[in-house]
């Protein structure tokens, strides 16, 4: 039987949201309770009461940060907008493109590397998790026809490096024209 979590207070849940805001700030990799506590108001106790240690923390961190994500990909199925590979990356590439989310993708990028090079504790499945989400929610934009086939998951696969790939070199250089013109030839290749 799958064990149950509890629902968080609205305290955890505020403190979290705070957490979350200073990670999307400062990234996870140099966190230290002390400093993060203090500046969400709180104290390490508390963190460490409420979240059961710091890399408890860390992993509701991460799952906040994952349902930004979900709900990011989610997008790319819009009532009304058209179905298909190319316009749900299409979709998908404006939003990671936009300066705003800036922050959330940094954090995103440095827990899908941690999760690669410390595949224990606190960041255990989180690339591999992220991985399955973005093909999920791409397959869901997929006709049944393509979709359930090799060839759609082969698709799906190359749409998803293409945008990792211009994602982590956006990050790098933000240079978003020079980023988003190979994103747009490789999708025109992706449509023949």
């Amino acid at each position: 039987m799958p064990q149950r979590t509890p629902t968080p207070s609205a305290r955890q849940t505020e403190l979290l949201e705070a957490a979350y805001a200073y990670a999307l700030a400062h990234g996870l990799a140099d966190l230290s309770l002390r400093p993060l506590a203090e500046a969400i108001g709180s104290s390490p106790r508390v963190l460490l009461f409420l979240f059961g240690s710091k890399d408890g923390l860390v992993r509701a961190l991460l799952a906040r940060a994952r349902a930004d994500e979900v709900a990011l990909l989610g997008r790319a199925r819009e009532p009304g907008a058209p179905v298909g590979l190319v316009p749900a990356v299409e979709r998908v590439w404006a939003w990671l493109a936009a300066e705003e989310h800036r922050p959330l993708l940094r954090l995103w990028a440095e827990a899908y590397t941690r999760s690669l090079v410390e595949p224990d504790g606190a960041w255990a499945g989180f690339a591999r998790a992220t991985v399955e989400d973005w093909l999920a929610a791409l397959a869901d934009c997929q006709p049944p026809s393509e979709r359930d086939g090799e060839a759609g998951a082969v698709r799906r696969t190359l749409a998803l490096a293409v945008l990792r790939g211009a994602l982590l070199d956006l990050l790098a250089t933000d240079d978003e024209r020079r980023v988003s013109g190979a994103v747009a030839h490789q999708l025109a290749l992706l449509r023949s």
